[in-house]
């Protein structure tokens, strides 16, 4: 019994000593233990500006009024940690032991300044005084007591404001971020996790550091991170370290790629189903500290269309891209490929392309040619643009300055081939324009997506070139100006035969065969003027003058067909007029212009008769070659010079 009371009494002698020990703890000295671990970890000074309290609850330690950590002498941002109300935690049993153990710091509403300069340094560089990176896990001994060891397992940050400053790119700045550091081994992983609520749904990070304390000093450890929200996730397994240095598997994937964008707060895009509106991405990634990016054996699923290939970006400023990829079988519109792989089939349709009721009036947005320059190879199995298809390419994208210029190559398009560019320009105002030549082009399917008119058959050569600048598809197509000529050798003219309305005066259907069609045009306020359209029969031949209305999807042209065998070789001709919007084109003969043709016909035919007769009083002989003008005013200077010299 009495050694049972002895041993009590021992346990309350050392509770008491214990209590008295925590009772007579200096708060400073817990701040100040902290602040001399963080300035040995980062090699940055850090001041306490604030009252210092010793708590017991929710944790035995200090909690600080004023927390600063310096950042890089040659930051502008401010400190690069500043935190009005900051607790330290300590480890109880090891107090009791002799060691003052930081087991946390939390800390409220700080404000956290994060720069990085253009040629890779960053501020969470961390160093000591003499340059050397370094991380010391044992204070120095004092005179009269043994060293202690400190560490920090835990570290946590509420309602944070976040500033990324990178030299060359627009401020980055978000608020109520939360950030939880855990690191229970001072040489082993460190976790991190972080929310924060930008827009809509909560975006979470999560990492894993492996050899904590030499990464935040500046060497290369192995890194797991992601970053996820309800509309997708992002996610990294590589190596990284402080001063920049990345390289690992990237993925994305995104069920929307417009909400993953507004949850970091970045601006949303509208994507079509096809075109990224969901994304499926693969990479392996490189990124060098003075931030040029690597991308290597790149898959990309973008809702449809794939790609894959390769490409470098410098992010200092406007990425400089330069990339190699390939496309595959891509549809490059807002429709499903399914939906925009039919065409109309009858000049009496309206397509996709060209509605009934015109051009699209919707605003364009061009803004996105302001995102990058630089230059991207493009080799394709197919394109589809929506209104126009694409056979085999070879391409090259080139951006500068909202200036983006698409070169084709090696086009292989309706049965022919396409060389030329088309050029987008929002330097100041949104224009279009380029030249474009085809050879051994088929006629039907061109004009058919072209203007949904498939009543030209044939194959030929073509040359466009086209300006045309607005806001909107309808305003560029009614501001288009331009020259073309067009040569097709042997085809046909669906639902009009020719033959049988010279000989008959039918005006039924049927089919016209030609043996060559040439012409030229000129485009104007995106009016299409021709007057030179040569049409070649084997009794027959045709011309054709009028206008294509471009902008306002309509069409007023006169074709005259000629019988060369008729009449004796003089040869009969009707026109057939083919008037009405694209949708439902009128073809019909011009009569009128017949009569008018013979009538004049007629008057040109009694006014000679009337000038031969008068000639013949007057006395007036016509020489060979000699209008009828020429000859009574020459006859008249003959009777003058006679009675002169009579």
């Amino acid at each position: 019994m009495k050694w049972i009371l002895r041993l009590v009494g021992l346990v309350v002698v050392l509770l008491v000593v214990a209590v008295v020990s925590i009772l007579f703890l200096p708060a400073d000295r817990i701040a100040r233990i902290a602040a001399e671990q963080l300035r040995t970890a980062t090699g940055r000074d850090v001041s306490i500006t604030g009252d210092v309290a010793l708590t017991f609850w929710p944790v035995l330690g200090a909690r600080v009024g004023g927390l600063e950590l310096g950042n890089a002498e040659w930051a502008e941002q401010g400190p690069m940690l500043q935190a009005a109300n900051t607790a330290i935690g300590v480890d109880a049993m090891a107090l009791l032991k002799g060691d003052i153990r930081i087991t946390n710091i939390e800390a409220e509403s700080p404000t956290v300044r994060l720069e990085q300069r253009a040629d890779g340094r960053a501020s969470w560089q961390f160093s000591d005084a003499s340059g050397e990176v370094q991380v010391q896990t044992e204070t120095a001994p004092a005179p009269a007591a043994p060293a202690r060891t400190i560490s920090i397992e835990k570290v946590k940050i509420t309602d944070a404001t976040l500033i990324y400053d990178a030299e060359g790119s627009d401020l980055i700045s978000y608020e109520g971020v939360d950030l939880a550091l855990d690191w229970p081994d001072v040489l082993g992983p460190a976790e991190i996790a972080a929310s924060l609520q930008l827009a809509g749904p909560e975006v979470s990070v999560e990492a894993v550091i492996d050899g904590f304390a030499g990464f935040i000093t500046g060497q290369t450890q192995t890194l797991r991170a992601s970053v996820s929200t309800d509309a997708g996730a992002l996610s990294f397994d590589g190596k990284a370290s402080t001063a920049g240095a990345v390289a690992g598997a990237l993925s994305l994937k995104t069920s929307s790629t417009d909400g993953f964008l507004r949850a970091l707060g970045l601006s949303g895009a509208d994507l079509p189903e096809n075109l990224g509106r969901s994304i499926d991405m693969t990479t392996a990634l490189t990124l060098t500290p003075d931030r040029k990016l690597a991308l290597r054996d790149l898959i990309v699923d973008l809702g449809g269309n794939k790609i894959s290939g390769a490409a470098d970006i410098a992010l200092n400023g406007v990425p400089q891209i330069n990339a190699q990829l390939n496309v595959g079988d891509f549809v490059l519109s807002s429709e499903s490929p399914a939906a925009s792989s039919g065409s109309g089939s009858g000049g009496g349709g309206s397509s996709a392309g060209t509605p009934s009721n015109g051009w699209p009036k919707t605003q364009i947005d061009a803004s996105g040619l302001a995102a990058f320059n630089g230059e991207i190879a493009l080799s394709a199995s197919s394109i589809d643009l929506g209104q126009f298809k694409l056979g085999a390419t070879q391409a090259l994208l080139r951006n500068d300055r909202s200036r983006m210029v698409f070169e084709l190559r090696d086009v292989q398009a309706y049965g022919g081939n396409v060389a030329g560019e088309f050029v987008i320009n929002n330097r100041s105002g949104l224009s279009v324009g380029g030249g474009l030549t085809a050879a051994g082009i088929q006629m039907q399917p061109l004009l058919t997506d072209a203007a949904d008119l498939d009543r030209l058959t044939g194959q030929g050569d073509a040359r466009l070139t086209f300006l045309g600048s607005g806001t909107s598809v309808d305003a560029i197509m009614r501001s288009l100006s331009g020259d073309g000529s067009i040569n097709i050798g042997r085809g046909t003219i669906l639902g009009i035969d020719l033959d049988r309305l010279m000989r008959s005066g039918d005006t039924g259907g049927g089919t016209t065969v030609f043996d060559s069609l040439n012409g030229t045009w000129t485009i104007a306020s995106g009016v299409l003027s021709n007057n030179d359209l040569l049409l070649q029969l084997k009794n027959y031949q045709a011309s054709g003058a009028g206008v294509v209305g471009l902008g306002t999807q309509t069409v007023d042209y006169t074709a005259t067909p000629v019988a060369l065998r008729a009449n004796s070789g003089q040869g009969v001709s009707i026109p057939v007029r083919f008037t009405g919007p694209w949708s439902n084109i009128s073809i019909r003969p011009d009569f009128e212009a017949v009569i008018d043709a013979e009538v004049d016909a007629k008057v040109d035919e009694l006014e000679n008769k009337a000038k031969e007769k008068l000639n013949e009083k007057l006395g007036v002989r016509k020489q060979e070659g000699q209008s009828t003008e020429d000859a009574v005013k020459d006859e008249l200077k003959d009777k003058l010079l006679r009675k002169l010299f009579d």
